[in-house]
């Protein structure tokens, strides 16, 4: 309760301070958004934004015959404007890019031909700061870069709920994004611009390079005999309660198997067969190095000679 109370009197602070070099002129309690990119990420912020009470105004997408038909469809669902590059119109009180990283600084200066004092405008690269939009500040936007740390793949539409949001910019953009995500049911959180790489490099370990190993895992399954269909539904239950123990018992308590144990000879036995699968070989000694160093395993120095002979 004592959070809320402080985030209202932020808000409030925001919408009554307009004179305020570090802020923007009041907006409305619902102001309008703009989605630019109606790709997985700019399709779920829109649709979760709409859902959350926001008016999402706009949606401009690719003069390209699939991405109209995308945004098209986008707009259609939410009552917003469909546009394309050439004939946007950007009269929202915050637009949204939601395009590739590499397309962000590009796009910026393209709508930079619009009117931006008293608008915020946000990027949602985990990797790259707010400056990517730096011409757009140099027109009188606030700007910030605002990232999901969730994961948007065809075919699936995950909730905003709970997700948390990494924020980074102009103090009165940082407001407007800590409103709209609280909005969202998500979790806002500052992170330092030098700091935006590390954490997208985090942000990888815990959605692509999952799934990476996972993969490696599937590869070590078809080595004892298991299709890949196999293995991917025989080692869900395992996956899913491994993760489930991770969140609730944390790293030492959810860990198991041989380290633990400190069972040296199965080891060795693991390493001599995964010679058969060498990229899963790789991934195995580095999270055995990982495992030595952080968790709590048993004959730790009989293991690093185990790792040590095996390299030779």
């Amino acid at each position: 309760m004592h959070l809320d109370r402080n985030l209202r009197k932020t808000v409030h602070d925001f919408c009554s301070a307009s004179n305020r070099p570090d802020m923007l002129p009041a907006m409305a309690s619902k102001p309008k958004i703009a989605i630019v990119g109606p790709g997985r990420l700019g399709r779920a912020l829109a649709i979760e934004l709409s859902r959350a009470g926001c008016v999402v105004s706009e949606i401009v997408s690719r003069n390209r015959p699939a991405s109209r038909r995308t945004g098209q469809k986008l707009a259609r669902m939410l009552h917003a404007q469909a546009t394309v590059l050439a004939n946007a119109v950007l009269d929202a009180d915050i637009v949204w890019f939601c395009v590739l990283d590499r397309e962000i600084a590009t796009a910026a200066e393209i709508f930079s031909r619009f009117v931006w004092k008293g608008k915020a405008a946000f990027h949602s690269s985990g990797a790259l700061r707010s400056d990517e939009l730096r011409v757009l500040r140099r027109r009188g936007a606030a700007v910030a870069s605002v990232h999901p740390l969730m994961t948007f793949v065809s075919g699936a539409m995950p909730s905003l709920r709970g997700v948390p949001f990494a924020l980074e910019g102009d103090a009165a953009a940082l407001r407007v994004a800590h409103r709209i995500v609280r909005k969202l049911g998500g979790e806002p959180f500052i992170i330092r611009d030098k700091d935006k790489v590390a954490y997208h490099a985090w942000g990888a370990f815990t959605s692509p390079l999952l799934v990476a190993l996972l993969v490696s895992a599937e590869q070590v399954a078809r080595a004892a005999g298991l299709s890949i269909a196999q293995a991917r539904k025989r080692m869900m239950p395992i996956v899913i309660q491994t993760i489930a123990n991770y969140g609730r018992l944390g790293p030492a308590g959810a860990f198991s198997g041989p380290l633990i144990r400190g069972d040296v000879e199965i080891v060795r036995r693991h390493l001599k067969v995964l010679r058969k699968v060498p990229e899963a070989r790789n991934a195995y000694l580095a999270l055995v190095s990982v495992a030595l160093r952080h968790l709590p395993v048993q004959q730790r120095r009989q293991l690093q000679r185990a790792l040590q002979l095996s390299a030779k």
